[in-house]
């Protein structure tokens, strides 16, 4: 093993991407592979096991650095030279996953017995960084009420049912954990006797029911919020212009940005797939606008370093004393649509990114209709600029 250690730095492990092996010193390396079109980096530890003569060198995977910060990898490492200064057998002490890690485990494990893709890729949209990023870099037997409550507290009253359902999951991938011994005591995520004790209690849960802003009034609430100069004001006309989901907004980066095209991921969608809006004169306008603030997020925080907080949007809508909820807004335009324009109904579904739940209509949809959405969000944006009247658009 190498004598020194810490040689690597986060921004180091964050930003190679030359294929090879890199020592943070004392057996600890990055190792950094090529995988398609991505970078592939992973924590590995090698070690020399037997006696002095015969012993054969081993390596232990520590997971992804992606899941796994510089940090957590150090700490992992020094309890397994722990482990071989007292004769344990090292696997034992690498074997504790992260939460990120056991919850792709349990997706994968359950995903023969989902009824549809849909179900599995709501499982993984639910556990994956969207909701539970700094959750998922925690060793899964450190998880801790508060690790949950940092979850749960930003949507439990804005969105209830996806609130519950995360808790729900995150209880399951726990459970899962102890029954493989990686995990002891209480499960923190329980409901009973637990949370219930510690969260406010939620309206009755809805499925599709956001307050939402009659259309008609829509045009004069986006000259209100237009007066509003702060980062989450614009990020909320963002989500409007573009009808998606306060999840899909908040954690956009600059290169999701292409020309006129706006790709969101598969890994940010609810659906799993990814969804392409086309851009507006306005949304274009935002986009720049946004650039000059600096750093990866097209909505950043205080820090520049963080995406938007979850909640961002909700308190602006409340600071403005409107009745309706961000996610509201998605039925608004669907109700504009369908109430004074010509559009179909299909397009507007598109636009909303909505799973066609018919096996045989969702086989024969090819196309994702980007330049016929395009003329529909250009007339959403000009009904919202007040430059249409309510009467139907021709679509």
């Amino acid at each position: 093993m190498a004598r020194g250690r810490h040689l690597l730095t986060t921004r180091f492990v964050s930003s190679v991407k030359e294929p090879g092996r890199y020592a943070d010193g004392d057996g600890l390396y990055l190792l950094v592979r090529k995988r398609s079109d991505t970078t592939e980096r992973t924590w590995i530890f090698r070690y020399r096991r037997g006696a002095r003569g015969s012993s054969v060198e081993r390596s232990l995977g520590l997971g992804p650095a992606r899941d796994v910060s510089l940090s957590d990898a150090r700490r992992r490492a020094s309890e397994i030279r722990s482990a071989i200064a007292d004769g344990r057998d090292p696997k034992r002490s690498a074997c504790v996953p992260t939460f990120g890690e056991a919850a792709d485990e349990l997706v994968a494990a359950l995903q023969p017995g989902f009824k549809n893709t849909k179900h599995a890729a709501q499982w993984s949209s639910t556990l994956s960084d969207t909701y539970c990023a700094n959750l998922r870099r925690i060793p899964v037997n450190e998880v801790t009420t508060d690790h949950i409550l940092a979850v749960l507290k930003p949507l439990w009253l804005e969105v209830p049912e996806t609130a519950s359902r995360i808790r729900g999951r995150i209880e399951r991938v726990l459970d899962a954990a102890k029954a493989k011994h990686h995990r002891e005591g209480d499960n923190p995520a329980r409901w009973r006797g637990h949370l219930a004790l510690l969260l406010p209690k939620q309206s009755k849960l809805t499925r599709g029911h956001h307050r939402a802003l009659p259309w008609r009034d829509a045009p004069a609430f986006m000259e209100r919020l237009r007066r509003l100069e702060s980062v989450s004001a614009i990020a909320l006309e963002w989500t409007i212009l573009t009808a998606t989901r306060t999840t899909e907004a908040i954690k956009s980066r600059h290169d999701e940005i292409r020309g006129d095209v706006w790709c969101i991921p598969a890994t940010r969608m609810k659906a799993g797939r990814e969804h392409r809006v086309p851009l507006t004169t306005r949304t274009l306008e935002i986009a720049t606008e946004m650039q000059e603030l600096g750093g990866d997020w097209l909505f950043p925080g205080p820090d520049l370093k963080k995406p938007l907080s979850q909640h961002a949007m909700a308190e602006c809508l409340k600071g403005l004393s409107v009745d309706a909820t961000v996610h509201g807004f998605r039925s608004t335009f669907r109700d504009w649509v369908s109430e004074a324009t010509s559009f179909e109904g299909e397009l507007a579904e598109q636009a909303l990114a909505h799973t066609i739940e018919n096996k045989t209509e969702r086989a024969y949809r090819r196309g994702d209709k980007l330049e016929r959405r395009r003329d529909l969000m250009d007339a959403w944006e000009r009904y919202l600029n007040g430059t249409t009247s309510a009467l139907r658009l021709v679509g």
